[in-house]
């Protein structure tokens, strides 16, 4: 069969990248309601291990960002897409047949590098069909559909484990990627052509880390998308042991979940609309303000005793600033560190998300695993973070600033 050539219509288009984008979100929210019975069969004599299955793929996703990228470039854009749908299918198995919690966490891992792949070579496919206001436009309405899935994913998740049991989990992953790759192979055409393929440099992959790493506004930028980062991962491998351990909340937290994810998606769409009006630090800034001031509540009303409907409303609202947070901060604190190297920034991309979400997996696993039964450890944990982002904030400086 010949591959396609005919370009695709926009609206199949964006659909077609919304869900191998959304591969990520999938992986990772549809497994929280399946942690209590993983934890209950594969680590039944310390039940916190099983939040590592969130913080083990997200560091695989890391580690694979870094070569991606580069990869996408020499080879192409469907190659790496393929290559790392295929690894993740291998993974998903893998993680099906774990009759351990380690096998399970290295394979989680192996999973996160090949969802790296999609992750990183849609994005490029994008920028080579559309630039400038057409690229953000399409960008957004794929952010759109993209964030309808961790609204989506643990009630279907939960839906498979009544069903099918926990395992079945792994099973709907390669159904996922089996179906976005069908059609990527039978409707989208490849984008890169023999011209436009760049040849594997290494040196040059090093020259960019450096010049990534020196420089001082990429670098802050780095550890505060860091700091981010780890502070949305502690939410999100922590939440679902809170919901049912601390609030007795476990059968409907696929509910709750969904809600907090529904509101936290419009965080994408406000920054867009007040951005050029009061500048992206301004924004970054006023977020973590806000992050401090309710963990500050949170912890207070927590170590207080307060009545359950006030400790329950007020951890619903942390967890839901944590995530509308990452939707005003993330994206105006890459544009931050991207700005200074437009030379190269194509790698610069890969090496700020890579260093960033790796960065951020080491902060979120300890936090975790602190976990006592209440939120108490993860909210003092996420308030330093959302300290130290703030001062590191009011450091940056754009070109041309002293």
């Amino acid at each position: 069969m010949s591959p396609p050539t005919r370009r695709l219509h926009q609206s199949e288009f964006i659909a077609l990248m919304a869900m191998l984008a959304a591969t990520v979100a999938f992986s990772i929210d549809a497994m929280l309601p399946a942690l209590p019975d993983i934890a209950a069969e594969l680590s039944p004599q310390d039940v916190n291990r099983a939040q590592l299955i969130i913080t083990s793929f997200v560091l695989g996703m890391g580690l694979g960002t870094f070569i991606t990228g580069p990869l996408a470039d020499a080879f192409g854009r469907k190659p790496i897409i393929l290559g790392g749908a295929i690894l993740y299918c291998i993974a998903s198995l893998l993680a099906w047949l774990a009759q351990s919690l380690e096998v399970m966490l290295a394979a989680r891992v192996l999973q996160g590098l090949g969802a790296a792949g999609p992750r990183v070579a849609t994005m490029a496919l994008i920028r080579d069909l559309y630039s400038g206001p057409n690229m953000a436009r399409i960008l957004s309405f794929v952010m759109v559909v993209f964030s309808l899935v961790p609204a989506l994913a643990p009630t279907m998740g939960h839906f498979i484990i009544e069903g099918f049991g926990w395992r079945a989990i792994f099973l709907s992953f390669v159904v996922f990627s089996l179906v976005s790759c069908t059609w990527l192979m039978l409707r989208q055409p490849e984008t890169s052509t023999p011209e436009t393929l760049r040849p594997l440099n290494i040196s040059a992959l090093f020259s960019a880390a450096k010049e990534v790493l020196t420089h001082p506004t990429t670098r802050l930028s780095i550890i505060i998308q860091t700091l981010t980062f780890g502070m949305l991962f502690t939410g999100l491998s922590s939440t679902q042991q809170v919901f049912d351990i601390t609030f007795g909340q476990g059968d409907v937290f696929h509910f709750w979940f969904g809600g907090i994810a529904v509101v936290a998606a419009t965080g994408s769409l406000l920054n867009a609309r007040l951005v050029g009006r009061l500048g992206m630090r301004a924004i970054i800034r006023a977020m973590f303000m806000v992050q401090i001031t309710v963990s500050l509540v949170m912890i207070a009303i927590t170590l207080s005793g307060g009545p359950y409907w006030l400790t329950f409303g007020i951890y619903v609202l942390w967890v839901t600033t944590g995530f509308y947070q990452a939707g005003l901060t993330i994206g105006n604190l890459n544009a931050l560190g991207m700005e200074p190297l437009p030379h190269i920034a194509g790698m610069a991309a890969s090496l700020i998300a890579a260093i960033s979400t790796v960065g951020a997996v080491v902060i979120a696993a300890p936090i975790g695993l602190a976990f006592d039964g209440t939120p108490l450890p993860i909210g003092v944990g996420v308030l330093i973070c959302a300290i130290l982002a703030f001062w590191l904030t009011t450091r940056i400086k754009r070109p041309g600033e002293d």
